[in-house]
């Protein structure tokens, strides 16, 4: 099955990183994204905001790299999270950010 999402948007939260007890590294923020889509020939206001979780060796550049407000294309995958209070979050894993 096919499960790949890529998302323009801005880095809309503060980095966040954290190693696993295993010692994977983990970096977490959110990304905003506003555009106009067009919906059966009509102009539709598309809004959402969604947490990136980036994973590996190369999520720990991203505190250098990436401040709130740039501008990046995140290319990865989402899957399911579950928030402090037991409610379900979509996630995009992110495979690649670009910065644009």
């Amino acid at each position: 099955m096919t499960n790949s999402f890529v998302l323009v948007g801005n880095v809309a939260s503060p980095l966040k990183l954290s190693t696993s007890p295993a010692g994977v590294h983990h970096c977490q923020f959110s990304i905003e994204h506003r555009s106009i889509q067009v919906e059966d020939g009509l102009n539709r206001q598309a809004f959402v905001r969604m947490k990136v979780v980036a994973t590996g060796e190369w999520s720990q550049r991203l505190a250098s790299e990436l401040i709130e407000g740039m501008q990046i294309q995140v290319t990865g995958f989402i899957n399911r999270h579950e928030s402090r209070t037991g409610n379900p979050v979509l996630a995009l894993h992110a495979q690649q950010i670009e910065m644009i």
